[in-house]
């Protein structure tokens, strides 16, 4: 005890404030006793709206303690046989905010806050707000691994949100592509940086568990790629969820993980002998500039022309091909094909009144990957629009500014766009 008092008067101990808190089902926190200071409270209110689940997220976690703990019978194997238990509205969670230097604890959930950490320590639930449970813990890997194969739901995943990339330099700053909805951006960028370290520390520790080699040069910058999900039915341990931020599951893509000693060159931590394209493009499309391709010109009257020799015994299937696919030689189904093809292409770029339509094309070149010419599959699914024209005469390409012949239907600028309108 003496060494204790001892360790604190000298700033070695850190100051611990217990609480206990209570959630409803929809994640609203109230402290049940906590520190007086309201400072305080508002950082453990904080800390535990940001990383305690709500909504279906709880409701997954409860049914999946509840079956790994296993207390409840039978087996499931539907959405609907998940959804048909009952799930508590109430949480009390008790741990303590211990502020100042902090020991290693692998017996406590931590979570890291200005100046400290939150310990949780124990978490009851209760259906009425009056009589609270504890759920028990799986007795063994054994057990766990029991309930996983005996429920099929357990395979079930959450509607995928999107893949979102994570440019994470050691300084601090995050970039994210493509844009992710506004209201996960912070969660984002908070995975993110748990994923690569929040201190420089952990930042060179993660790094080099990833090398596995203790005096691995320090990366610059690293580059991860997270799945977004909404919450599965139930939580399965083996699914690779690392956080669940916002009631949305954070499942890094590992094999794309990458890393930049010097913010230009780029080392892969799956195969680091691999090159790793700079403008980290999936390797199906960062392939695609790379591919061999065939040039083709399809005219509005049907006729379709090659710019390269194409085999004989798939020409004619080829031009049948290209002419079902761009109603070629069909004026109406060329006219639809182009209007959607020039409106795919320039987007909000184009404003096309109602009753009006877009000019007709009188010809547009077709890029064609040559392994897809002998591949049964659509040629639709393997095209790409390269330039067009109106008049037979003057060609126009499809990734420069808008044609001149489409600028009766240019949208007008919006008033970020146009300086004039901003002064």
């Amino acid at each position: 005890m003496g060494e204790a008092k001892r360790r604190k008067q000298l700033g070695l101990m850190p100051t611990v404030h217990p609480f206990e808190a209570q959630l409803d089902a929809s994640g609203e926190v109230s402290l049940v006793r906590g520190p007086d200071d309201a400072g305080l409270t508002e950082i453990i209110v904080d800390a535990l709206k940001a990383t305690q689940s709500s909504g279906p997220a709880w409701a997954s976690e409860y049914r999946t303690s509840l079956l790994l703990s296993s207390t409840q019978g039978g087996t499931l194997s539907t959405v609907e046989d998940v959804e048909a238990i009952a799930v508590p509205d109430l949480r009390r969670i008790t741990g303590e905010l211990a502020l100042g230097p902090q020991g290693n604890s692998s017996e406590q959930v931590s979570i890291p806050v200005e100046g400290g950490a939150i310990r949780l320590r124990e978490q009851r639930h209760s259906f009425d707000g009056v009589r609270w449970q504890t759920l028990a813990a799986p007795r063994s890997p054994q057990q766990v691994m029991s309930a996983l194969q005996n429920n099929a739901a357990f395979n079930l995943q959450g509607e995928l949100i999107g893949q979102f990339a994570a440019e994470h330099w050691q300084a601090g700053r995050i970039d994210i592509e493509p844009d992710p909805p506004e209201e996960l951006l912070e969660a984002l960028e908070e995975v993110a940086r748990e994923w690569h370290g929040e201190t420089e520390e952990l930042w060179t520790e993660i790094h080099r568990d990833r090398m596995e080699d203790d005096d691995a040069p320090v990366p610059l910058v690293r580059r991860s790629t997270f799945e977004l999900r909404l919450p599965a039915p139930l939580q399965n341990p083996l699914s690779g969820v690392f956080a669940i931020r916002s009631g949305v599951e954070f499942i890094p893509v590992m094999e794309s993980d990458t890393y930049s000693l010097d913010g230009e060159t780029w080392t892969s931590y799956a195969d680091p002998d691999a090159e790793v394209d700079g403008s980290h493009l999936p390797p199906e499309l960062a392939n695609i500039f790379d591919m061999a391709t065939v040039g083709v010109t399809v005219y509005a009257d049907g006729r379709v022309e090659f710019e390269d020799d194409v085999p004989a015994e798939h020409r004619e299937r080829i031009e049948g091909e290209l002419r079902d696919a761009t109603g070629a030689g069909t004026a109406d189904e060329w006219a639809e094909w182009t209007a959607q093809m020039l409106t795919e292409i320039y987007g909000d770029e184009l404003n096309v009144p109602e009753g009006q339509s877009l000019p007709v094309p009188a010809a547009v070149r077709l890029d064609l990957p040559e392994d897809a010419l002998q591949d049964p599959d659509p040629l639709s699914q393997t095209f790409m629009e390269s330039e067009v024209t109106f008049d037979g005469t003057q060609w126009r390409d499809l990734f420069d500014d808008m044609p001149p012949e489409l600028s009766a239907f240019a949208a007008p600028p919006s008033p970020e766009d146009d300086p004039e309108r901003l002064n």
